[in-house]
C-alpha cells in the first residue's frame, strides 16, 4: 500500500498567449478549475497506475473541499483520511502559455493544517510506502518520515518545491526524488547532473534526478541509470513532475525494480503532457505500457566517485 501525506489544492487554471513579465498585466477569454496539491495529484496519478494509495491531508469548510474529497474518490484513492481544516482550502493559481510553460502561486490554506497525528492508524509498516513532497509544514514531512521509517516502510520524499534541511534529515528517506534546482538547493550550487544525484545518494538512499526534457537518472547502492524522455510535443507541463513521482512511487510499491519503475515514470510524465491540467492528463498503465516501446532500456552508468 502507498500511503501519500501532503497538499490538496483547487486549481484555477488560466490559458494565456505568454506567461507575464514582472509589472505587467496580461489578459485572457477565462479560466477552468482543476484538482491539484503535488500531495493529491501525486496520490491520484499512482491510483490510476494501479496501485492501493491511501491519501492523508486537510481540505477548508468552503465549497472547493467538497469537490476536492470527490476528486480524489473518482481517481481511486481512498480518502478517509482527508480531514477537516478551519482554513480554507489550499488554492493555485495556474497560468499556462502556447508552449505549456507555465506560473504558478501557491495559497497553502488548510494545507498548513496537516498534522502528523493523522498518520495514526495509516498501517505504515514493511511492505508499504509513504510518500510525502514540500507544501505542508517541514516538521510535519520530516517528523512523519522518521515515524515510517523507523516503522520498517520504505520512504520516498520529493523535495518540491526546493527548500533547505536540516542536518541529518535525509537519514529517514530511502528515495529522494528532485529536479535540478532543487537538488541544487540542497547542494548549495549546480553540479553535473550525474555527480548531483551521487552526492544526495547514500549507502542505503536512492537519489532520483528528473531533468525535463533529458528525462530522468538515479543512483542507489545498485549504481546508476538513465532514462530518457518520452517524445512528445507538449501541451501543459503542469503536473508532469508530479506525475513522474507518483508513478515512480506507484511502480516500486507494486514491486517493479528501480530501472524499470524508472523507465514508466518517464513515460507517464510525458504523457501527462500532452493534455491540459496537472490531474487529467495523468494516465492509467494500459497507456503506458502502450508507448514504454519509443523510451528503449534504462541506460546503466558508472557513478562519478568522489562526488
Amino acid at each position: 500500500m502507498l500511503v501519500v501525506l501532503g497538499s490538496i489544492n483547487a486549481d484555477l487554471v488560466l490559458e494565456v498567449e505568454g506567461l507575464p513579465r514582472p509589472g505587467e498585466t496580461v489578459l485572457c477569454p477565462g479560466w477552468r478549475l482543476a484538482h491539484g496539491g503535488k500531495g493529491a495529484n501525486q496520490a491520484a496519478a499512482a491510483a490510476k497506475l494501479g496501485a492501493r494509495v491511501r491519501f492523508l491531508g486537510r481540505i477548508g469548510p468552503d465549497p472547493w473541499g467538497p469537490v476536492l474529497r470527490e476528486g480524489l474518490a473518482a481517481a481511486g484513492v481512498d480518502v478517509d483520511g482527508l480531514a477537516p481544516s478551519p482554513r480554507p482550502s489550499g488554492t493555485a493559481v495556474i497560468a499556462v502559455e502556447r508552449s505549456g510553460e507555465n506560473l504558478i502561486l501557491v495559497a497553502s490554506g488548510a494545507n498548513l493544517d496537516v498534522s502528523l497525528d493523522q498518520l495514526d492508524g495509516a498501517g505504515l509498516g514493511p511492505g508499504t510506502t509513504l510518500l510525502c513532497q514540500n507544501e505542508i509544514p517541514l516538521p510535519v514531512t520530516l517528523g512523519a518520515l522518521g515515524r515510517a521509517h523507523a516503522a520498517g516502510a520504505r520512504t520516498i520524499l520529493n523535495l518540491a518545491p526546493a527548500s533547505e534541511l536540516p542536518s541529518g534529515a535525509l537519514d529517514s528517506v530511502d528515495l529522494l526524488v528532485v529536479n535540478e534546482h532543487e537538488a541544487a538547493t540542497l547542494l548549495g550550487g549546480p553540479r553535473e547532473a550525474e555527480a548531483a544525484a551521487a552526492a544526495l545518494a547514500g549507502p542505503a538512499r536512492t537519489c532520483v534526478l528528473t531533468l525535463g526534457r533529458a528525462g530522468a537518472l538515479a543512483v542507489g547502492p545498485d549504481g546508476g541509470w538513465r532514462v530518457p524522455a518520452l517524445p512528445i510535443r507538449p501541451v501543459d507541463t503542469t503536473g508532469a513532475g508530479d506525475t513522474f513521482v507518483g508513478a515512480l512511487a506507484a511502480f516500486l510499491d507494486l514491486g517493479l525494480a528501480l530501472p524499470d519503475a524508472l523507465a514508466r515514470a518517464s513515460v507517464a510524465a510525458g504523457l501527462a503532457c500532452e493534455r491540459l491540467g496537472a490531474r487529467e492528463g495523468q494516465p492509467e498503465r494500459a497507456a503506458v505500457e502502450a508507448r514504454l516501446g519509443e523510451l528503449g532500456p534504462p541506460v546503466p552508468f558508472a557513478v562519478p566517485r568522489g562526488s
